[in-house]
């Protein structure tokens, strides 16, 4: 039950096909972390900046129930950089790429479950 957060600089639209990424994506995550249930993905567009000046960044917000072991974590951290790069090669100049893979607090609920 991956909660997957996508924040992208506005300047990457028309040029990151965001619904191709998240084809990939989500199967990746759910195929390392051996989840059941619902998964969803929120991709949000923004300006981003960095010292002042306008810069491209992608940063996807991997959010688990606790339990996955470090080194899955790890493990998918790298290979979900890879897919961005893989999405952002296009991108006119460069484009900053990060992942977060974390655990959920325990105060997570979902409604309705499925």
């Amino acid at each position: 039950m991956p909660h997957i957060v996508i924040d992208y600089s506005d300047g990457l639209v028309g040029t990151v096909d965001v619904p191709a990424l998240v084809a990939e994506l989500h199967p990746l995550v759910v195929g390392h972390v051996r989840s059941v249930g619902v998964g969803k993905t929120f991709a949000r567009p923004s300006a981003t900046y960095v010292d002042g000046a306008a810069a491209l960044f992608l940063h996807v917000e991997v959010g688990l129930l606790p339990g996955r072991p470090r080194s899955v974590k790890t493990a998918l951290s790298e290979d979900v950089l890879a897919l961005l790069d893989k999405h952002t090669s296009a991108a006119p100049g460069s484009v900053t790429c990060s992942v977060e893979v974390r655990d959920l607090d325990e105060s997570y609920r979902l409604f309705p479950t499925h």
